[in-house]
């Protein structure tokens, strides 16, 4: 089993996630949970949260849940609904396996702020592709 320092070094060579600010919090069977602090260079001209965190968090959070096991998963299809507008400066991403088939997974992505607040959710489809 590989440890959470393990995980964390593999997936540093996501450079688009980390130099966003992506942070592997919890990994489990499937499973990953990734935070974001906000800050100014995460906002759009009228000081909201530029969509695309929410989906690159999400992204990175299926991304990480999908591969630390067993590396070899594509995204396949994704879509987003932004649904909120954060309270706090950290939002996480959390993963829900919904089906892991022989060759395509689907997992939801739920992306809330520091109070639990939902901000986003994502449907992933993947592909193994090994």
């Amino acid at each position: 089993m590989k440890t959470i320092e393990e995980i964390r070094e593999f997936f540093s060579h996501d450079l688009y996630a980390y130099d966003t600010g992506a942070y592997i919090e919890e990994v489990g069977d499937r499973y990953a949970k990734i935070s974001l602090t906000l800050t100014e260079r995460h906002r759009n001209a009228v000081g909201g949260v530029m969509g695309g965190v929410y989906f690159t968090i999400a992204d990175f959070a299926f991304a990480v849940a999908s591969n630390w096991q067993s590396p070899g998963t594509v995204s396949l299809d994704s879509d987003i609904s932004f649904i909120g507008v954060p309270s706090t400066d950290k939002i996480y991403a959390e993963t829900e396996l919904v089906k892991d088939g022989r060759s395509v997974c689907t997992y939801i992505v739920r992306v809330n702020d520091g109070t639990g607040k939902p901000l986003a959710v994502v449907k992933t489809v993947g592909f193994h592709k090994t």
